[in-house]
């Protein structure tokens, strides 16, 4: 039985994608900060759940969390990389830093501590699979992206990075980069305003978490020997920012 680790599965993409490898018959390990969704989860799921509560920007909680996994599920075959966030939608000069630091600290920083931490088990198996959650918005600026944009461009270069560092040890490396998709993720980025996390997604059909888990599978599910180096998805309502152009009247 193979075993797929999971960040951020207490929602959105990464519970999502946690119930579609349950489906196939995998392990799953689900991290996430908040512990009662992740027993609930478990409950939901059954015992090839195992719900690992931690918080990824804490290296040393990273560590410890991972390393007292039971034997049973200490051999890990894929890495999901999900958790992540946005914080506002403010041009640049209005930005509030606090919110920069925290999604650096988890769209960047967590990110290296788990796959550090998982990584060194791919090396010593000689087998293994990375799987990282990036954005369009790390492609296509667009106003007020600025600092998560630039997280997620991070994202696609480490990927890329990784790749290259790995070559010839038999672990693969994929960033999927989904555009507007319809999860908590506009609520935590307007910080609890439904309404304007509504309006977000308001006269188009976006994607949604099922969407993206599937890409998740279908990447992890290939023949060993096929890498898929980067995924990106956009609803049909969705296309590439266009040239912004201010003119004096």
């Amino acid at each position: 039985m193979k075993t797929v680790l999971i960040t951020g599965a207490t929602a959105g993409f990464g519970e999502a994608a946690a119930k579609r490898f349950i489906k196939e018959g995998w392990q799953v390990i689900g991290t996430g900060r908040r512990a009662e969704r992740l027993s609930a989860l478990q409950a939901e799921l059954g015992d090839n759940f195992f719900p690992l509560a931690f918080d990824i920007r804490d290296f040393k909680a990273v560590e410890s969390a991972i390393s007292s996994l039971p034997e049973q599920w200490q051999k890990i075959d894929t890495l999901v990389n999900n958790a992540g966030l946005a914080l506002g939608l403010n041009k640049f000069d209005e930005g509030d830093i606090s919110d920069w630091e925290t999604m650096i600290d988890t769209n960047i920083k967590g990110l290296l501590y788990v796959t550090k931490t998982v990584l060194a088990k791919f090396i010593k198996q000689e087998q293994g699979h990375v799987i990282n959650l990036g954005s369009t918005a790390g492609t296509y600026p667009y106003p007020g992206s600025n600092v998560y944009g630039s997280t997620k461009a991070f994202v696609n270069m480490f990927s890329l990075e990784l790749r290259a560092d790995i070559t010839g040890k038999n672990i693969r490396v994929t960033c999927i980069e989904p555009g507007y998709c319809e999860t908590e993720f506009a609520v935590v980025r307007f910080k609890g305003d439904v309404d304007k996390a509504s309006n977000f997604y308001q006269g188009m059909e976006p994607l949604t978490a099922d969407d993206i888990a599937e890409s998740i599978y279908w990447s992890a599910s290939l023949p060993p020997h096929m890498n898929v180096n980067k995924l990106e998805l956009m609803p049909t309502r969705q296309t590439f920012a266009g040239f912004n152009v201010e003119r004096k009247n």
